[in-house]
């Protein structure tokens, strides 16, 4: 079973990196706090308080006006993939590392994308 222990972030689709990061930062005045750039994507984390908002651009991830995608951080990020195969569930994203992160993208039975997230260990 996957035990679910916090709302990791919410992330937008993006088309252009530049011009979104200027509406975030100049126009909502939210200050990045985590700037990624690999071959799976581009992305920018905003954080406040416990919460992250992201957004993010990657092939196969198209903006939409339905709204963003929750990111679930769960305990173990391997158990919870292997318990979501076993379960037959759709993965839109297969799994990938990045610099902080690992994270899946899977689709609920209406085709919503959700993310299961799991942070990097921090190194003191």
């Amino acid at each position: 079973m996957i035990k679910v222990t916090e709302l990791a972030f919410c992330c937008y689709a993006v088309t252009d990196m530049a011009r979104s990061r200027a509406f975030y930062e100049d126009t909502l005045g939210l200050k990045p706090t985590t700037v990624t750039d690999t071959e799976n994507g581009k992305w920018t984390e905003y954080e406040f308080g416990p919460y992250a908002l992201a957004i993010g651009a990657a092939p196969g991830w198209k903006p939409s006006p339905d709204g963003c995608s929750a990111a679930l951080e769960v305990e173990n990020f391997d158990e919870a993939i292997a318990h979501l195969r076993e379960k037959k569930v759709t993965f839109r994203m297969e799994p990938f590392p990045t610099p902080v992160c690992r994270m899946a993208m899977i689709s609920d039975p209406d085709g919503n994308t959700i993310c299961i997230h799991k942070r990097n260990p921090k190194l003191t």
